[in-house]
């Protein structure tokens, strides 16, 4: 790591970026009005209020600043994510979109989404939403039944989550929502019904995660005491075969891990970092990746976590990144293994080669391919097989041995 002042000084901008791959704009929003037992994102409550104004020049601020990094790019999806940027003025989300679009040069199809918790929803600024650029809503409506809402500490309860859909879809040109399974006491006959009616509402896309005891959250602190149980691994595994069964069956199939869609209807922006494309990140806590100048490695960057801090450099330096590191040969080669096997797609092992500067051991993957952990597509791509999305991690580190 170099000293701070001198971070993002020094590195010549790659001219051309991942166009293949597309170029993505991550900006993060940290607040949130409570936090969630079971999240380890980083999302702050602040009971005095935020002043708005003040983050939103930040943010430009430290989009200004990133533009050097990756100038001339043609941004193809914005992501504002969180914390719930959905308590976000539309106001302010403009200024942000506005500053993007003076930076880079937007496509005309662009992506630009939103996530938004249904409590937060209000269709008024919605419409502000909407008339600021925003064309696509994550919702995160977590459950379909108001006692697992209230076990998952989550401000709304069925109703408003109905309301807010009804709300999006008729704002937005496109919705997903996400919903969390594996939870206490869920059988596979109860997570099929909730999952089919979810269908009914999703429109084209749904984000279905099986439920985790993450780290340093409060859910971690029940589950080490004794007092949260969640589903054994074989029923886990069942619930994750009924909700492959039950989207394929209604035309939604995964197309990630836990990512569902109408095809052609994906998360552009999440492909980016899944086909290890470019972007950057702004906010505090977002990650960023851009293009080094020889073309294969990645420059990454890693803004300071808390928000007033982040602020406070902001404002002194123009931007909050406190880490950055240089990926090249075999480490970009893993984060592109890690993040192309999630996808039903797979990777490229010519791409591969080129970015970890070796190739793929024979013995290896003609052992997984007896094992049925990979598969090996018509035009020479490889993925990982329905069994091995299942022990995803291992395949990708007896892929990169």
């Amino acid at each position: 790591m170099t000293a701070r002042g001198d971070l993002l000084s020094g590195l010549a901008p790659h001219p051309a970026g991942t166009p293949a791959e597309g170029f993505g704009v991550y900006v993060h929003w940290p607040f949130c009005a409570a936090k969630c037992p079971y999240c380890d994102f980083n999302s702050h409550v602040r009971h005095g209020g935020v002043d708005q104004e003040r983050f939103a020049a930040g943010l430009v601020a430290e989009l200004t600043t990133m533009a050097r990094l990756a100038p001339g790019r043609t941004v193809t999806s914005v992501f504002l994510g969180g914390g719930t940027p959905s308590l976000m003025d539309p106001a302010v989300v403009g200024r942000v979109l506005d500053a993007v679009g003076r930076l880079w040069t937007v496509s005309g199809d662009a992506e630009i989404t939103m996530e938004a918790n249904p409590s937060s929803v209000e269709a008024e600024r919605f419409r502000g939403y909407r008339a600021a650029g925003v064309n696509r809503v994550s919702l995160g409506v977590q459950a379909l039944n108001d006692e697992d809402l209230r076990f998952l500490g989550r401000l709304h309860d069925v109703d408003q989550a109905l309301v807010a859909i009804e709300t999006a879809r008729a704002t937005f040109p496109r919705l997903s929502f996400d919903l969390i399974y594996a939870r206490p006491g869920q059988t596979v006959e109860a997570w099929e019904a909730e999952l089919a009616r979810a269908i009914g509402l999703a429109a084209d896309h749904l984000s279905l995660y099986q439920l985790t005891i993450e780290p340093d959250t409060r859910f971690e602190a029940l589950f080490n005491a004794g007092k949260l149980q969640i589903p054994d691994p074989d029923l886990a595994a069942d619930l994750y075969e009924a909700t492959q069964r039950v989207t394929e069956a209604a035309g939604l199939p995964a197309y990630e891990i836990s990512n569902h869609a109408v095809p052609g209807a994906e998360s552009r922006h999440n492909l980016v970092y899944w086909r290890y494309g470019e972007y950057i990140g702004v906010g505090a806590g977002a990650h960023g990746r851009v293009v080094l100048p020889d073309g294969d490695g990645r420059f990454a960057t890693m803004t300071e976590r808390n928000p007033e801090a982040w602020l406070q450099r902001v404002e002194a330096g123009g931007h909050g990144v406190i880490e950055t590191e240089t990926i090249v040969g075999e480490s970009a080669g893993d984060e592109m293994l890690l993040m192309g096997l999630r996808l039903r797609e797979g990777i490229d092992p010519a791409r591969y080669e080129r970015l970890a500067g070796r190739s793929f051991d024979e013995k290896r993957i003609a052992d997984l391919l007896q094992h049925e952990m990979v598969e090996i597509l018509p035009d020479g791509r490889i993925r990982a097989s329905h069994g091995g999305w299942f022990v995803l991690d291992a395949v990708v580190a007896d892929l990169a041995a």
